[in-house]
């Protein structure tokens, strides 16, 4: 053995690390040293590190043992926290089924003393008792028996609660119902009084709904006669153009533009309900409806000072001197007069036209347009938004005019019609 290792080797401490002298061979080969170089680019600064096989070797065992840690984390949690999640709940629901089971016990135990203090006196007054009738003692008797029968329940109770492992009481807890019964009590009590608060709060509310239903339909009441009246006038007019007021109206709660807001949604109650909601909505829808109707309906005179010069109908033309139809109203006014819209719609044409000089026309919905003749100027354009009193130009004496005027007409789906009702609503 000592020739083998002079032979080989130089020194037995050669000979003791030899197999780890390899080892470290191995590992040079797999993990060599390497050099990287980084140039310092403003400074022109060229620099060298090297990594020798040690830092390479403890670098790649570093890595391996974080993933092997982060591999054994994951299982651990993945596979071991459910087990104890499952183990503590199991835990959990045994203490609390002990818990029942000694709450049990504590009430079966002063149970069965009870009954036997009960026994006791019963038997007392069974053996001493010298005045007792056939009857009375019948009943001590039964009352002795009775309990015995209750004892005899309580000990079955008692042993297989005693010697059964998988015990669970047929009741809940005794003391626990007994609690929860004076609560239940406590509750029902509390109940009935907020029933009765409740009643006297709906009783109020009845009345208050009696009371505001009524305030709103007199209101309502008001208003809708107030906007008829306000439309009264013109209705021969619209009987003319084939409308009535009811159809326009509803034609009125479902136009809908940015100046009068949208289409209104009516409201409709359940047939079971008393009918005075109901009504009170059909009176709102209508109330509704004759507003809008009154915003959008061109109705006013388009000047400050009217003066009407010339009617709708025939008339001898200025110019001719012969019959012709005239299809608005003339207003006296000197060049320069502020024209106004009489209700909000939108301009459709801003310009010249034959015949009418410089014009403007106005849009207003429900087929309703306005269009003013003979401007000298006019101070909206094709597309604009205007509201009630918006100045849309001055008067003049453009087109075919004898002198400065407002031509005025009111059309329904284009068809002018005589607007004097509306002028003078």
């Amino acid at each position: 053995m000592i020739n083998f290792i002079t032979r080989y080797f130089t020194s037995l401490w050669a000979f003791i690390t030899s197999p780890f002298r390899a080892l470290w061979r191995v590992i040079c080969r797999i993990f060599p040293p390497r050099e990287f170089t980084v140039m310092d680019t403003p400074r022109g600064n060229v620099y060298t590190f090297k990594q020798s096989s040690f830092w390479r070797f403890t670098k790649f065992c570093g890595k391996t043992g974080l993933i092997l840690w982060a591999a054994w984390s994951t299982y651990v949690f993945v596979y071991h926290r459910p087990m104890l999640q499952q183990r503590t709940q199991e835990l959990a629901q045994e203490k609390s089924a002990h818990a029942r089971q000694m709450s049990d016990l504590q009430v079966y135990l002063d149970k069965f003393n009870q009954l036997t203090r009960d026994l006791n006196v019963t038997d007392d007054k069974i053996l001493n008792a010298t005045d007792l009738t056939d009857e009375q003692k019948e009943e001590l008797m039964n009352n002795r028996l009775k309990t015995w029968g209750e004892l005899d329940f309580l000990r079955t109770r008692l042993t297989e609660m005693f010697t059964n492992e998988g015990y669970a009481a047929e009741y809940t807890n005794l003391s626990e119902l007994s609690a929860e019964f004076e609560l239940t009590r406590a509750e029902n009590e509390m109940l009935k009084k907020r029933n009765a608060d409740l009643v006297t709060s709906m009783e109020q509310i009845a009345t208050a709904d009696i009371q505001i239903v009524d305030a709103v339909s007199d209101l309502a009441t008001e208003n809708i006669d107030a906007l008829r009246e306000k439309i009264r006038g013109i209705s021969t007019t619209i009987a003319s153009l084939g409308l009535t007021q009811q159809k326009l109206i509803n034609s009125a709660n479902k136009f809908s533009n940015p100046l009068v807001g949208g289409v209104y949604t009516p409201v409709k109650f359940d047939e079971e309900l008393d009918p005075k909601y109901q009504k009170l909505a059909d009176d709102l829808e209508l109330w509704n409806g004759l507003s809008r109707l009154n915003t959008l309906l061109p109705l006013g005179a388009p000047v400050e000072k009217m003066r009407v010069t010339s009617n709708f109908g025939t008339r001898k033309d200025p110019f001719t001197g012969e019959p012709k139809r005239h299809r608005g109203i003339d207003f006296a006014g000197k060049i320069g007069t502020e024209l106004l819209a009489v209700a909000p719609g939108r301009v459709i044409s801003a310009g010249e036209r034959v015949g009418y000089g410089t014009t403007v026309e106005i849009d207003h919905g429900l087929g309703f347009t306005t269009l003013y003749a003979h401007l000298s100027q006019a101070l909206v354009t094709r597309g604009d938004w205007v509201r009630p009193g918006t100045v849309i130009g001055l008067a003049g004496s453009t087109g075919r005019s004898t002198g400065p005027h407002l031509h005025y007409e009111i059309r329904y789906k284009g068809v002018p019609f005589d607007p004097a009702k509306f002028v003078k609503e």
